[in-house]
């Protein structure tokens, strides 16, 4: 599955995502999280405040909110030429 089929995939169904899936999108986007090993990965984003990458493994789902926060932040990084 490339990124653009994997967020489009989020787009399309954000209540019911891999916790996996998002991870990879994150990764390739944001790169590697700042913080990692506890239950958040947390990354960093070229701007302050919202929207936030925190992404939380939820039984191997992500959680809803999250993801849509994810989207929100590619979208900003792609208005600015990230």
């Amino acid at each position: 599955m490339t990124q653009e089929e994997a967020l489009n995939a989020l787009r399309k169904s954000p209540q019911n995502v891999r916790f996996s899936v998002l991870s990879q999108v994150c990764d390739a986007y944001f790169g590697e999280p700042r913080q990692k090993g506890t239950s958040h990965r947390v990354y960093r984003t070229p701007w302050q405040g919202d929207p936030r990458v925190n992404i939380q493994n939820d039984r191997g789902k992500a959680k809803a909110y999250q993801v849509r926060q994810v989207i929100k932040a590619v979208e900003k990084l792609e208005e600015q030429g990230g």
